[in-house]
């Protein structure tokens, strides 16, 4: 995959007009709106209103479901990756993904880390050593699992393992994380910990995040989209969404006279 470096650095994705299919349900219905570099982006609204929908069609995920159609496009940096020369591993391994529960694999701490640099052929152990101790650090874990990188990842809280997963994720130096409801399984404290991880990295990634929390949205997001019924109802910076939304029902949504 070729990047356009001419195009607008301040552009992560443009999608212009997308529509996706769930074999007969339209999923998703003319979506437009673009994702910014270095900005957290909040995806707001109901279940079932195609919010993770959206955020695994960003790096085609999506596509592992039987059925699944698209309409429109998707500019990631320019290429529109629905296009044949599109590499899809390629494109997951810049477009990195953080699930709704942490999902390590059944391996050592270290191993999980670096599962992803060895699959792209990085072989060097003081690389291997360089890059586990900085995607630790990337995820506020390093401190807390220096002393015991060969256990069980299993043995970690919730929480550590949702951080695991995000250094997993930075292991193979993605340009964008999304995150689809990263903190619904956590408590509140570990859910703190994630926030104020996603603020740091913001400084270096672009991050989409699923939330079923507004206040959580409010918190952490320079901008919110709210979606209802596959639409995308209002995108905006998340402090004018909140305090002036320009849409009856988004300001019902965010009220709680809906939803």
């Amino acid at each position: 995959m070729t990047v356009d470096m001419k195009q607008n650095q301040d552009v992560v994705y443009d999608v212009q007009h997308l529509n996706l299919w769930y074999g007969e349900t339209h999923a998703l219905k003319d979506i437009s709106m673009q994702i910014m570099n270095h900005e957290v982006t909040a995806i707001i609204g109901p279940s079932g209103c195609g919010k993770s929908t959206f955020i695994k069609t960003l790096n085609r995920m999506v596509e592992i479901i039987p059925g699944v159609r698209t309409t429109g496009e998707i500019q990631y940096h320019g290429k529109n990756i629905f296009h044949e020369d599109m590499q899809v591993e390629e494109l997951r391994t810049r477009v990195g993904m953080v699930f709704q529960k942490p999902n390590p694999f059944p391996k050592s701490i270290a191993e999980n880390v670096l599962y992803g640099p060895k699959i792209h052929g990085i072989k060097n152990k003081g690389m291997l050593d360089e890059i586990l101790e900085s995607s630790l650090k990337g995820a506020a874990l390093w401190d807390e699992v220096k002393d015991r990188l060969d256990t069980n990842a299993y043995g970690l809280s919730g929480g550590q393992q949702q951080r695991l997963c995000i250094a997993r994720c930075l292991a193979v130096q993605p340009d964008i994380i999304l995150m689809d409801e990263p903190t619904s399984a956590l408590d509140p404290i570990a859910t703190g910990r994630v926030e104020e991880l996603i603020n740091v990295l913001k400084k270096d990634y672009s991050i989409a995040i699923v939330t079923h929390s507004m206040q959580q949205a409010a918190r952490i997001s320079d901008r919110t989209a709210y979606f209802l019924l596959g639409e995308l109802i209002e995108y905006e910076k998340t402090e004018m969404l909140f305090s002036r939304p320009r849409d009856q029902r988004t300001e019902d949504y965010i009220t709680g006279r809906f939803g």
